[in-house]
């Protein structure tokens, strides 16, 4: 028998390279830089989204992000619910309400001109052509700003914007989860309507901020392979 050969110096700098993520496309945009990257070869790439240097998303797992719109949409119990969908990420969150034929209309809210164009090309299968969907519309704007500035109400308004509340790509989103953020957010939802908010990671003093807030609180526990798990918090004035 014979033993194997083993691995040279150029092997180990060879290998290291293949698992190196690929750069595919960077932008320098009002918010900062904001850079698309891909580990692997197709059809098992997974793309990741840098914003800041600040690891956003990838598209290995969308689990959670698919339970944030399902358990929405289940909590609001209207029949043909309207949704906000608060940053189109990966889009895993927009494919699951355009997935969903009872709802009625979709807003996508994505600060980032750059993710909504990576949509049509290497992240288009994760939003499953849902941009097309004539039910959806994309705003290119910053969520409070927008909501500012509109009499727009929605039955379920789901945000999947930062890591989380405790975690967020720019300073400026912070206002987002305090009670000024949360007193927008409110307004913008139907009256039977339901908040939902994903967090990489439990965010106790947020949580506290929405119970002051609103009736009824959930969190719900996405287990992920490493570390704390994905959580996402439903929030309504509807016991």
């Amino acid at each position: 028998m014979t033993s194997a050969t083993p691995p040279t110096a150029a092997d180990f700098f060879t290998r290291t390279a293949e698992r190196a993520p690929r750069v595919l496309d960077r932008r320098d945009g009002p918010y900062g830089e904001i850079v698309l990257r891909q580990r692997g070869a197709d059809p098992e790439a997974v793309f990741e989204i840098i914003a800041n240097g600040c690891f956003l998303m990838d598209t290995s797992d969308g689990r959670s992000e698919r339970l944030l719109i399902r358990a929405a949409l289940d909590a609001a119990a209207v029949p043909r619910p309207s949704v906000l969908v608060g940053g189109l990420g990966a889009g895993f969150s927009l494919a699951e309400a355009a997935a969903d034929p009872a709802v009625s209309r979709i807003t996508v809210l994505e600060r980032e001109e750059a993710v909504v164009r990576w949509h049509s090309g290497p992240l288009a299968r994760f939003s499953a052509g849902a941009l097309d969907d004539p039910r959806t519309q994309v705003v290119t704007a910053d969520l409070l700003d927008h909501l500012r500035g509109t009499r727009d109400r929605w039955d379920v308004v789901c945000l999947d914007i930062d890591n989380g509340p405790e975690w967020t790509v720019t300073d400026a989103n912070g206002g987002l989860y305090g009670f000024a953020g949360l007193t927008v957010l409110q307004r913008a939802l139907a009256p039977t309507g339901v908040l939902a908010v994903w967090s990489a990671a439990p965010a106790s003093d947020f949580e506290e901020r929405l119970r002051a807030r609103f009736q009824r609180v959930r969190r719900l526990d996405v287990e992920v392979k490493r570390g704390a798990p994905d959580v996402v918090y439903l929030a309504s004035q509807v016991q």
